[in-house]
């Protein structure tokens, strides 16, 4: 799998990584996709620039803890690039401290949670967000990331 991460203004822990592809492929294997297959690109934020990008992109002028852009191409390629995620590190590092757990364990989420977005899952009605979570669950239960 081809992961393509931008640190903006040095945000971020490089020593993540290895957690963050790890993440991306169970999600993928999850999924019943090939890994080796796909692409995603990764970008840190801070909470101005993910407010400006709600604001440009969903018409929405608030702060948000991640948000996912598909790629949807008419031609195959490999690795297929599935799309972009956008993680607000402030947010994930203040989620981290309110719900009692690591803020590579919040990362972790968001990504996973971003990329199953990617991917068509949505949390739109209750049967959408329930299939989400349960998603969700397994995968962060793969890589040993439960809450609590």
């Amino acid at each position: 799998m081809e992961i393509l991460i931008d640190y903006r203004d040095d945000i971020g822990d490089k020593s993540w990584e290895e957690d963050i592809h790890n993440a991306c492929e169970r999600t993928l294997v999850h999924l019943g996709m090939n890994p080796e297959d796909y692409e995603v690109s990764i970008s840190f934020v801070g909470d101005e620039e993910i407010r400006e990008l709600n604001n440009e992109y969903r018409e929405k002028d608030s702060v948000t803890d991640v948000l996912s852009f598909p790629m949807e191409m008419d031609f195959p390629i490999k690795p297929m690039p599935l799309g972009d995620v956008v993680i607000n590190l402030d947010r994930a590092k203040q989620q981290a401290e309110e719900y009692g757990h690591s803020v590579k364990r919040e990362l972790i989420y968001l990504l996973v949670h971003s990329i199953l977005h990617l991917n068509g899952f949505d949390h739109e009605d209750e049967e959408d967000k329930a299939e989400m979570r349960l998603s969700e669950e397994a995968i962060m239960g793969d890589l040993d990331l439960n809450r609590g």
